[in-house]
């Protein structure tokens, strides 16, 4: 899920099985307009910025900073769309059926949310988050988020 801070979501991947890391799907998808956030378990490209792992008091952890902010208004945006529309929580149908469901879901989401209409109370997620191995990333794009951080 791609969304802006306003909780409009802008791209939806639905063509994945659940069990597909997003990383996964990130590789095959090259947004270069402008950046992305992700978190740990993605690598960090070009258009693509992810936290430093163990940042440095100073930039690093400025940098990291807002990126975590950022990243929990997305995690925030999916619960809502969870909350608003609880069936997504275990669809029974085909693969395809499923991916027009979700797409449709996200289209509603963004009806409501562009009306102003309340969202209901986000659904914690089942189960503590999963710790992702942090993908390595070539030193030009961590140059690329240094550049960024120093400028920040």
């Amino acid at each position: 899920v791609i969304c802006e801070a306003t909780q409009i979501i802008t791209n939806v991947e639905a063509k994945w099985p659940g069990s597909v890391h997003d990383a996964r799907i990130y590789q095959t998808f090259q947004q270069v307009q402008w950046f992305l956030l992700g978190d740990r378990g993605y690598p960090c490209l070009p258009y693509l910025m992810t936290p430093y792992p163990e940042p440095e008091p100073g930039p690093q952890t400025r940098f990291n900073l807002p990126h975590s902010r950022i990243r929990a208004k997305v995690e925030m945006t999916i619960g809502i769309l969870k909350s608003q529309f609880q069936s997504l929580r275990g669809l029974r149908v085909s693969p395809e059926r499923a991916c027009d469901i979700i797409v449709a879901c996200v289209v509603l989401h963004n009806i409501a949310t562009i009306r102003g209409e309340s969202h209901p109370p986000c659904i914690e997620e089942d189960g503590p988050e999963e710790h992702l191995q942090i993908l390595e990333a070539n030193r030009d794009r961590r140059l690329l988020r240094d550049r960024i951080c120093q400028n920040h």
